[in-house]
């Protein structure tokens, strides 16, 4: 089953990390077969969200809700269950400044 791990920090925690960690926990991920894909994103001042509502389209600059952790980037991972998913999550680096929030992967079933 294929797993989200989303990653989120305030970003001042972030900067000056060792880019080298996050890597090489993807790539220890890649070796055992977990990594579907992974993803660093730029900094959160660079978003831009996009509502439609009654058929009109709303484009603002910035993230959709201001918190104090910031989506930084994601690990997709194929685990057996939820508790290897964890196990994996706890490694990512950045764990250890901000959490890391698990979700499966939800089959897209047309009706």
């Amino acid at each position: 089953m294929k797993y989200l791990c989303l990653v989120y920090s305030d970003e001042r925690k972030l900067e000056g990390w060792d880019d080298a960690e996050c890597m090489a926990c993807g790539q220890s991920f890649r070796d055992s077969g977990h990594l579907v894909a992974a993803e660093a994103l730029q900094s959160v001042h660079t978003a831009t969200t996009v509502r439609v509502r009654d058929g009109k389209v709303s484009i603002t600059d910035g993230p959709f809700a201001e918190t104090k952790e910031q989506l930084a980037g994601f690990y997709l991972l194929d685990a057996r269950n939820l508790d290897e998913a964890l196990q994996m999550a706890a490694k990512i680096p950045p764990a250890t400044v901000g959490s890391i929030e698990v979700r499966p992967i939800r089959e897209l079933m047309p009706r």
